[in-house]
């Protein structure tokens, strides 16, 4: 999979079959939407090309009731990879990208930038300043310019719920992770750089690896927080068994700033700077504040003993 961002004006374009949207997550509905594109572009000799955007479109119009992400963009590209898409273009969302008709969104970017013969798009897109343009709009664009559109309707799973984005963060936030991960089609991950904290876990004798999270990945609120049975790839060559602490450490900061702070079992290597994957288990509780540092590392012993019997009694890894 190729990634650009942004798309060079004067660069020629192979034809392709396009799709456009944040795809935050990358959830079923999203795969649905992907396999549709796919078919299309083997049958008619296209490459495959998702645009999307960073920031999203409401994190620059309306950034505090913007939604949170279910994915860094860093995840969203691994997760459409797995999906074999020929290229995938980043989009800067701007100011100047917002003042775009919805004419000049297609000349500009379909047309002249991407070189579009068939566009597969959900139900309910809109485009072009002020969301002018839509499904129908498209259609009649497509006939001027030669390119075909095929509207996608929402999909829902086989206990008929509808797949969303929307649907997947509202499971995250009440700790469902069984039910997001049938929504996503895998397992909820976050990745990212192993940093340096303050070190309080080595002292209570619990050293975690530390994770700083952008709070577009994680707003307050609503988040997804509490204490959690987890497994760390990127680490050896097979995933490690942890417990971790998703939130605002509210005993000793409450910062504002949401740290993921994960224990690997019987581990004391150096990782620092590393990138690693947490895999979400099971949620186990709630993140709690409590009175002084020995409750807390009271109820850390019991986090950590309720992840290990997760351990011992299923099948992971």
């Amino acid at each position: 999979m190729k990634v650009i961002r942004g798309i060079p004006p004067s660069l020629p374009r192979t034809p392709c079959a396009l799709t456009i949207g944040n795809f935050d997550g990358v959830h079923l509905g999203h795969q649905a939407l992907l396999k549709q594109l796919h078919e299309v572009a083997q049958a008619r000799h296209l490459q495959t090309c998702i645009l999307t955007f960073e920031p999203h479109p409401k994190e620059f119009f309306a950034p505090q009731n913007a939604p949170t992400r279910i994915l860094s963009l860093r995840d969203k590209l691994a997760a459409l990879k797995e999906t074999n898409i020929d290229l995938v273009v980043v989009e800067h969302f701007n100011a100047n990208f917002a003042k775009k008709t919805a004419d000049e969104f297609v000349k500009d970017i379909l047309v002249h930038g991407l070189n579009t013969q068939h566009i597969v798009i959900g139900d309910d897109f809109h485009y072009g300043s002020k969301r002018a343009g839509n499904i129908d709009s498209l259609r009649i664009a497509g006939a001027q310019y030669g390119f075909t559109v095929q509207a996608l309707e929402t999909i829902h799973d086989s206990q008929q719920r509808r797949i969303s984005s929307t649907a997947v963060r509202t499971a995250l936030k009440n700790g469902a992770l069984q039910e997001a991960q049938e929504l996503l089609g895998r397992p909820f991950i976050i990745s990212g750089h192993v940093i340096h904290g303050k070190k309080l876990g080595r002292t209570l004798g619990f050293p975690t690896l530390n994770m700083a999270l952008s709070s577009k990945l994680h707003q307050r609120p609503p988040a997804m927080t509490g204490i959690f049975v987890v497994q760390v790839h990127g680490i050896g060559n097979a995933p490690l068994p942890a417990v971790a602490s998703l939130g605002f450490r509210p005993t000793v900061e409450d910062a504002g700033r949401v740290l993921l702070e994960t224990h690997i079992f019987d581990f004391n290597q150096d990782v620092y700077g590393r990138v690693i994957q947490i895999e979400f288990l099971k949620k186990l509780r709630d993140e709690a504040k409590y009175s002084d540092l020995t409750s807390l590392q009271q109820a850390i012993e019991a986090d950590a003993t309720a992840a290990r019997e997760y351990f011992k009694n299923s099948h992971v890894r």
